[in-house]
């Protein structure tokens, strides 16, 4: 997967960045989804054994364009895993209280503790982005916070937690085949919002805030992966590959029991 993967100060030119892109996987479309069946089992097994550790950490962090499947990605990868150890923070426009504190405050609250994964819907580069695009800061201000997200994620690492960053990259043609889809199903309509037009006028703002967000934070220590997305088959193929194959490097072992369970007699 390391096809994917931004290399720290790399050069992003989303226009060379094929949301079509299925390299990763030769096989059918159904192949495909039996191997990413397997590895959803894999994750469930993976996830179990983080929480009875206790030891360990997990953040993936999610960022896409408006219908850039997020919600699918945390439906379908994160499908049977066990509630108690995984959960979703997602961030919307801060509320009065949380516009009293420094960006990060809300932030760093849902951090992963212990045994736990915690899934980003949106997170900290909503600071570099929507509040770029949409002027709501000066750019001296803003510019500035690619090295403090940075230095934030640093320290997190250095206490335990493993982050995970994923772009999810689709085109605007696929962008519009997904708001037609909303509008033409009943059972899609309520996630609909006339706000999503006016955002998708700002595509080519959106696409230079967010080349400018991968090239400035992908780092060693929190790296940023580029994951095509408009086959929503490989996207989850290509998430669940790079979020396994990190469990995995952790080594975890099963605690052991408090005490030597051998002779253990239940009347």
């Amino acid at each position: 997967m390391n096809m994917y993967r931004v290399s720290p100060g790399e050069v992003v030119n989303l226009s060379d960045c094929s949301p079509e892109d299925t390299q990763f996987f030769s096989g059918t479309k159904k192949d495909a989804e039996k191997i990413f069946d397997d590895l959803n089992k894999e994750l469930e097994s993976a996830q179990e054994l983080l929480y009875a550790e206790h030891k360990h950490k997990i953040l993936v962090v999610l960022q896409a364009m408006d219908t850039g499947g997020k919600d699918g990605v945390i439906r379908h990868v994160f499908d049977g895993v066990n509630p108690q150890g995984v959960r979703v923070a997602n961030f919307k426009v801060p509320t009065p209280i949380e516009l009293d504190h420094d960006y990060l405050w809300r932030v760093h609250r849902e951090i992963p503790g212990k045994g736990e994964i915690v899934i980003f819907n949106r997170s900290q580069y909503e600071d570099v982005l929507v509040v770029r695009v949409h002027n709501l800061v000066p750019e001296k201000v803003w510019s500035k916070r690619y090295t403090q997200i940075n230095e934030f994620e640093r320290m997190l690492t250095k206490e335990g937690v493993t982050i995970l960053k994923y772009f999810l990259n689709i085109s605007k043609e696929e962008q519009k085949k997904r708001l037609l889809a909303r509008i033409e199903d009943p059972t899609k309509q309520w996630k609909f919002r006339i706000g999503d037009l006016k955002e998708r006028e700002l595509w080519e703002n959106y696409q230079k805030a967010y080349e400018d967000v991968l090239r400035n934070t992908s780092t060693e220590w929190a790296p940023w992966y580029i994951v095509p997305s408009n086959k929503k088959w490989y996207r989850n193929l290509v998430v669940a590959s790079i979020l396994v194959k990190q469990l995995k490097k952790l080594e975890m072992h099963y605690p052991e029991p408090e005490e030597n369970l051998d002779n253990i007699t239940i009347n």
